[in-house]
């Protein structure tokens, strides 16, 4: 990749994909790393991190599938500076429009001791090698020095000019633990633009976590340096604090372009969406302080506040909800309302789905409507997650329940559920609630037994008759499942969610069955 014609046009490399799916619990199965990839292309994201491909055969197939199937950002996937990684990361991008390949190698003095035991010759040497067998596979590679911000200034001037040397077209400089503040981290960038022959050549890239909380000040203040990348994820998700979040490194770049004079390619009113799309698939909730996107981010109930929001809004909003993505009222739809018009408000929300996902969405709006006298944003988006959520093909569809319980009586539950060969099975158990109850009597149908090791329920939307959703982690042979399904009756979402993770167990093991033995190493995770 070029350096851009525009010197004051930041790219953004988005990283939730890989490092923030490293985040606890932020797991994504591969419809969902491709929706959130679509969801980041309409953004306009300029680089997608799509995963690390050596990791595993499952993330080497995501990283490969959105190589083919999006377009318009560069599809970068990550290795360690080794043959393997490279080759792994390479093949997986390789189809892609435009392919990239990240590598990096740890360069701190108790990363070298410690975790490489490796000299300081060693360590440049192994990065040389590193990007010059990534150059032979792709034009665009990136390299970045793992624990930067704790490397001495002059050995990683070294090795970032011998990356330059071999061919690296983008030099990424990592603060790996977050352990930079503002003034600190724009120092490195400031002595390696001015000790680096070459570093002119390359874009100049960022990468900040947040444990100190100033992962945003970090990348901010590097780009006031001349850094032109910042590598952030939706929601500022990733390793233990997280990283630099994107919405709010964007923001402060579009809201204060009288200081930094920067621009994105960033559609801003897609945040919003993207945002809600990423808790949704995740299950992690965005706090409701957080900036930009979090649920007070554009509340005021101050009286003071809200009687100059009265007289002029400037007086204490910055942003304009609508510049995000936040509508200043929420849609309400109802049982009339039509197809055409649940259509576009799915699609305003950020989703995409297929025609047949859509005609199933708009039978359960129908039959919501009935049930609800008000529908609002939050409703649709819980339908549109259900459906992206349930794959066609499932081995089990839940046909109907009962479920009883009282004071002073035993609590039961019956299902019937329908196998993909067409027949429908039933059986019943009892248990300790409702809930433990509904779950055996789908053990016994299904014949998986599972250990239950989350489960959650919370209101999507207000009201008396709102909208639940249920979310069950599951643990099946030391692999963990998590699934989410929303409906009025908690109950039910119980069940529609008990029965989705169920069902990923099951195309498991068919997937188990069927394919051949990989001996890709699986142990792999990187933290740059």
């Amino acid at each position: 990749m070029a350096v851009p014609t525009d010197p004051n046009r930041v790219i953004i490399f988005d990283t939730t994909l890989r490092d923030g799916e490293q985040s606890p619990g932020c797991s994504m199965n591969l419809g969902e790393k491709l929706e959130m990839a679509r969801a980041l292309a309409t953004l306009g994201v300029d680089v997608i991190e799509a995963g690390f491909p050596i990791a595993s055969p499952g993330d080497f197939e995501s990283v490969q599938a959105i190589a083919r199937q999006i377009s318009g950002p560069i599809i970068c996937g990550l290795a360690r500076c080794n043959p393997a990684d490279i080759d792994r990361a390479a093949d997986a991008v390789k189809d892609a429009a435009r392919p990239r390949v990240h590598v990096f190698l740890a360069t701190s003095a108790i990363h070298r001791e410690f975790k490489l035991r490796m000299s300081p010759a060693e360590v440049a040497a192994k990065a040389v090698e590193g990007v010059k067998r990534a150059r032979d596979r792709v034009e665009d590679v990136e390299f970045s020095p793992e624990d930067a911000a704790r490397t001495e200034l002059d050995f990683l001037s070294e090795v970032v000019e011998k990356a330059i040397e071999a061919g690296a077209t983008t030099l990424n400089i990592p603060d790996t633990v977050g352990y930079a503040v503002p003034s600190h981290y724009a120092s490195i960038i400031r002595h390696l633009k001015t000790h680096v022959r070459g570093i002119e050549k390359c874009i100049l890239s960022v990468h900040c976590h947040d444990d100190l909380g100033m992962a945003v000040a970090n990348s901010l203040a590097a780009l006031g340096e001349g850094a032109r990348q910042v590598e952030c994820t939706i929601n500022g998700i990733g390793e233990r604090a997280g990283n630099t979040s994107l919405e709010e490194v964007v923001m402060a770049l579009h809201t204060r372009r009288d200081f930094y004079g920067l621009t994105t390619g960033i559609n801003t009113r897609h945040l919003y969406p993207v945002s809600r799309k990423l808790s949704h698939i995740t299950g992690m909730a965005v706090q409701r302080n957080k900036a930009i996107v979090g649920q007070n981010a554009f509340a005021h109930e101050a009286g003071i506040h809200q009687d100059g929001m009265l007289k002029e809004r400037s007086t204490y909003e910055i942003m304009k909800p609508e510049d995000v993505g936040i509508p200043r009222t929420e849609l309400v739809l109802g049982k009339h309302s039509g197809r055409h018009a649940l259509k576009q408000r799915v699609t305003d929300l950020g989703y995409h789905l297929t025609d047949e996902q859509l005609n199933r969405l708009f039978e359960e709006f129908k039959r919501l409507a009935d049930r609800k006298k008000e529908i609002y944003d939050a409703d649709i988006e819980a339908l549109a997650e259900n459906q992206l959520q349930s794959a066609t093909g499932n081995m089990w569809t839940l046909v109907g329940f009962t479920s009883t319980a009282g004071t002073g009586s035993q609590t039961s539950a019956a299902v019937a559920l329908k196998h993909k060969d067409g027949t429908v099975r039933r059986d019943a158990a009892v248990g300790n609630g409702p809930i433990d109850a509904l779950f055996k009597a789908i053990d016994r149908v299904t014949g998986i037994s599972v250990k239950v090791v989350d489960y959650r329920v919370r209101s999507v939307t207000q009201d008396m008759d709102a909208m639940g959703e249920a979310q069950v982690e599951i643990d099946h042979e030391g692999k963990r499942s998590r699934a989410r399904a929303v409906s009025v009756d908690v109950i039910e979402a119980s069940a529609l969610a008990y029965l989705e993770v169920l069902n990923r167990v099951a195309s498991r093991k068919v997937r188990d069955r069927l394919k051949p033995t990989d001996d890709v190493p699986t142990e792999v995770v990187p933290v740059t």
